[in-house]
C-alpha cells in the first residue's frame, strides 16, 4: 500500500478533511513545545536563588534527555505495534506529571523547606520521571506525520512539525518572561497545565493514523538502520543538538554576567532574544523550507544548516549587547531550522513506511543522548575555562560536521533515492 493511499484512508476513518489531522498535530506539538519553552528564561535564575551551581543545573537538562536516550526507541517502536494515539497522550501526561512535580520541589526549595543535595536529588528525579514518559511525545508525532504525508512532500511535513516546534519557541520565552514577574515557578506550574490541556485537546480531537497489529518493515529494525548514510544522519542529529543545548543551557548566565543584569533582569532579556531567535526559526521551517525541500535534495540542505548554524555560533562571543547577541542567536536560529527538517526527511525518507515510528524513535534518541551531555559540556566549559568557551565548542562541532557531511554527500543522495517500499 502506498503511502498516499494510506494517508487519505486514514483521513477518510477519521472523517476529517484531508488537511485537518495535520493541523491538529501541528497544534498538539505546538502546544506542548511552548510549555516546555516557557522554562528557558528561568532556569539559570531559578537555580542561583535555590542555591544551585551553573553545572548542577546543567543536570537537570542531562537526566531528562538521559532517559529520552534510553525510550524513545522503545515508545517509537512500540506506537507501531499498538498505535500512535495512546503513546502520544502517555508522553503529554507524563510530561504534565513531571513538571508538577518539579515546581512543587523547586517551590519548596525557595520557601526554605528543602535545601542542598535532597533539593538537587528531587530535582533531578522529577526530570528522571519526565524524560522516560514524555520521551513518547516527538517520536511519535513525527511517526503520525510521516504516516499522513506522501514521500514527495516529507521534507516540507517535517518542517511542518519543526514550525510547531519554533513557533512554541517564539511565545514560550516570552510568556515564560512575564509569568516570572508573578514567581521563578510560575512557569514550571503553567507548563504542568498546559500539558495536561494538550492532553486533553489531542485525545478529542486527533485521530489514529496506524492500527495496532499492523505489519511492520523488518528491514527498518535497529540493526539495520544503524549503519551507512542512516547512522550518519544519526551521528549529526546527536551532535548538532549537544551544540544547540550547549548553548541554550549557557546563554542565561552569559547574558546576565556580559550584560551584568539581575535575576529578574536577566529571564526578561533572555526571554526577548529567545522570541526573535525562534520566530526566525519557525519562518523559515513554515514557510522557506516546503519551497526548499522541492528543488534542493537533503545532501544540499544539511550541509548549508551546519554551516550557518556554525557561523551563529562562532558570532556568539563577540555579541556584548542585546542586539549583538541576538543576533548571532539568530543565525543560529535558522541554520538549525534547515538542518533539523532536513535531517528528519532524510531519516523517514531512507526507510519503508512501516517502519517510520522505529526510525522516529531512534532520531529522537540521538537528539536525546545531544541534549543529555550538551548542557554538561556547555556549562562545564562556561564554568571553567571562560564564558566564550561553549559556543567555539560548539562552532568547532558544527564545522566537522561539515566536512564530514560533504565528503559523504554522495552516498547521502544515494540513500535518499533509493528508499525501501518506495
Amino acid at each position: 500500500m502506498s503511502v498516499k493511499s494510506r494517508s487519505e484512508r486514514a483521513s477518510a476513518a477519521s472523517g476529517a478533511a484531508p488537511g485537518r489531522p495535520k493541523l491538529v498535530l501541528f497544534l498538539t506539538i505546538f502546544v506542548a513545545m511552548l510549555g516546555l519553552s516557557v522554562l528557558f528564561p528561568i532556569i539559570a535564575p531559578l537555580s542561583r536563588q535555590l542555591g544551585l551551581s551553573e553545572t548542577q543545573a546543567g543536570w537537570f537538562s542531562t537526566a531528562y534527555s538521559l532517559m529520552q536516550f534510553v525510550f524513545a526507541p522503545i515508545w517509537g517502536a512500540r506506537s507501531e505495534r499498538v498505535g500512535r494515539k495512546p503513546v502520544l497522550l502517555l508522553g503529554l501526561v507524563g510530561f504534565s506529571l513531571s513538571f508538577g512535580l518539579f515546581g512543587l520541589f523547586a517551590l519548596l526549595g525557595l520557601h526554605g523547606a528543602l535545601s542542598g543535595t535532597l533539593l538537587f536529588v528531587l530535582l533531578v528525579a522529577s526530570r528522571l520521571v519526565g524524560g522516560v514518559l514524555s520521551s513518547a511525545t516527538l517520536p511519535t508525532a513525527q511517526a503520525m506525520m510521516a504516516d499522513l504525508t506522501g514521500r514527495e512532500n516529507r521534507a516540507a511535513a517535517m518542517g511542518l512539525i519543526g514550525a510547531a516546534f519554533g513557533l512554541g519557541v517564539v511565545f514560550g520565552p516570552a510568556l515564560g518572561a512575564a509569568l516570572s514577574k508573578l514567581g521563578l515557578v510560575v512557569p514550571v506550574f503553567f507548563s504542568a497545565g498546559l500539558g495536561l490541556l494538550t492532553a486533553l485537546l489531542a485525545s478529542v480531537t486527533l485521530r489514529e493514523t496506524r492500527q495496532p497489529g499492523q505489519e511492520t518493515d523488518q528491514r527498518s529494525s535497529a540493526r539495520h538502520l544503524l549503519r551507512g548514510p542512516l547512522l550518519l544522519f544519526l551521528i549529526i542529529s546527536a551532535l548538532y543538538t549537544l551544540a544547540s543545548v550547549g548553548m541554550e543551557q549557557t546563554i542565561g548566565f552569559y547574558v546576565q554576567d556580559t550584560l551584568h543584569l539581575s535575576s529578574a533582569q536577566t529571564a526578561t532579556t533572555v526571554g526577548g532574544m529567545l522570541a526573535i531567535f525562534g520566530f526566525l526559526a519557525a519562518a523559515v521551517q513554515g514557510g522557506a523550507m516546503r519551497p526548499l525541500s522541492k528543488r534542493v535534495s537533503p545532501g544540499v540542505l544539511i550541509p548549508a544548516g551546519l554551516l550557518v548554524m556554525g557561523a551563529g555560533m562562532l558570532l556568539v562571543p563577540s555579541g556584548h549587547s542585546f542586539w549583538g547577541i541576538t543576533g548571532a542567536l539568530a543565525l543560529v536560529g535558522v541554520g538549525s531550522a534547515i538542518l533539523g527538517p532536513s535531517l528528519s526527511a532524510a531519516l523517514s525518507l531512507g526507510v519503508g513506511e512501516n517502519g517510520q515510528g522505529q526510525v522516529a524513535g531512534l532520531n529522537s534518541s540521538a537528539l536525546a543522548l545531544g541534549r543529555m551531555t550538551g548542557p554538561l559540556i556547555g556549562t562545564g566549559l562556561y564554568q571553567r575555562l571562560s564564558h566564550g568557551a561553549p559556543y567555539i565548542f560548539s562552532a568547532l562541532v558544527l564545522l566537522v560536521l561539515l566536512v564530514v557531511s560533504l565528503v559523504n554527500r554522495p552516498q547521502i543522495e544515494r540513500q535518499v533515492g533509493s528508499t525501501p517500499g518506495r
